[in-house]
């Protein structure tokens, strides 16, 4: 007999992993729109920009002699503008265990080709062995693995006293995860993770040790204009102070800050963490239950609490072919969808077969608690339309 649909739905059905969702009670309304069609080098503009920052770096407890700006292209091209302008100086160590750490990968060896590079790899659910990383070279990570749903556990790993640069793309933990600044010389990420900000703007935070490497060193190749954030052989100070590279969107910038202002009041960064840290809370209460779902990370350490990716265990489904295991997951995606209680839930398309949700400060815990249930339905329902052979 078929189980009955549960009858409480989650107050916003977005569980995206990028964009995510808006802060709790958004709307368009909110937003300070009276520079739209207005000259983002205006005065008014350039300190709506440089707001963004300040609040930023006091929301992040970001170290005050830290630079921080905003860029184009979204986290990618944060990490890109960090990547052609400060590696090749020393050796470079590589960390990748998913799809966009393994990104960075092609994009230092196969574009910069640099010729002194070391790369530690893992399986999707794993982690490289952190202890490798030489701290005389510069190291490239993600903090969090948003396709894997696998972070790194702390910075132990990370010297205090290293010769090399640290640059961490951390798109999907800024805002969710407490960050150790001392031991982070590079930091990355976007509008529209954590706070459900809107796309194509990155933002890039810089240690003293950084920006002394920007200043003293010149790559051997050419850098496109959107990668050019130094000026008289050192660190454009106006583009740390508001200004921008290219023409950003002022209505993202309003939307920005709104979000910045919901984060204040939702307890700062310790409200923040708290929120994201609950929602993995819940389902890892769901999972210790579940005997069709478990989390994709292996050690419960680097669980993230963002990204929360999922894979199957059920030996049903294990059964599958491929082209099965994936028409399944499609049907049980689209059944949710169709119910208006899950967008866009599906694994990332190089990640292995599973569901990930999102579990950022801006998702209500009980939208996530009425959710699972959900999953459990609609898992049966497929399951039911597709029995074993």
């Amino acid at each position: 007999m078929a189980r009955s649909a549960p009858t409480v739905r989650p107050g916003n059905p977005r569980f995206s992993s990028g964009p995510c969702a808006k802060r709790p009670g958004w709307s368009a309304t909110a937003l300070e729109v009276g520079l739209l069609g207005r000259s983002h080098r205006t005065a008014e503009a350039k300190a709506q920009l440089a707001e963004v920052i300040a609040r930023s770096k006091k929301l992040l407890a970001m170290p005050e002699d830290y630079r921080l700006a905003i860029v184009p292209a979204s986290d990618t091209g944060a990490v890109e503008l960090a990547l052609w302008n400060l590696l090749g100086a020393r050796g470079v160590d590589i960390l990748a265990w998913e799809s966009f750490g393994k990104g960075w990968v092609r994009d230092v060896v196969g574009e910069l080709r640099l010729a002194d590079v070391r790369v530690f790899e893992a399986d999707y659910g794993h982690l490289p062995d952190l202890s490798a990383v030489d701290p005389a070279r510069d190291v490239v990570f993600t903090w969090n693995g948003t396709t894997s749903g696998v972070r790194v556990p702390d910075a132990d790993w990370i010297s205090g006293d290293r010769e090399g640069l640290t640059i961490a793309d951390a798109t999907s933990a800024v805002f969710a995860m407490a960050l150790p600044w001392d031991k982070l010389d590079v930091v990355t990420w976007s509008w529209q993770k954590a706070l459900g900000g809107e796309a194509a703007h990155g933002m890039l935070a810089m240690s003293p040790r950084a920006l002394e490497r920007l200043a003293s060193y010149e790559p051997p190749w050419p850098l496109p204009k959107i990668f050019r954030i130094k000026k008289g052989g050192r660190a454009d100070a106006a583009v740390f102070d508001g200004a921008t590279i290219n023409t950003p969107s002022m209505l993202c910038v309003a939307d920005a800050l709104d979000a910045l202002r919901w984060a204040e009041e939702a307890g700062g960064l310790a409200g923040l963490v708290a929120r994201s840290a609950r929602n993995l809370e819940i389902v890892a209460d769901w999972v210790a239950a579940s005997d069709w779902a478990d989390f994709l990370a292996e050690r419960p350490d680097t669980r993230s609490p963002t990204s929360i990716c999922l894979k199957m265990v059920d030996p049903w489904f294990a059964g599958l072919s491929a082209a099965e295991g994936g028409q399944t997951l499609k049907a049980l995606v689209g059944l949710l969808e169709r119910e208006a209680v899950a967008f866009d839930i599906g694994a990332y398309r190089d990640a292995p077969p599973g569901l990930r949700l999102w579990g950022g400060p801006t998702v209500e815990a009980q939208d996530m608690t009425a959710l699972l249930p959900w999953l459990d339905w609609a898992y049966e329902e497929v399951k039911a339309r597709r029995p074993a052979t």
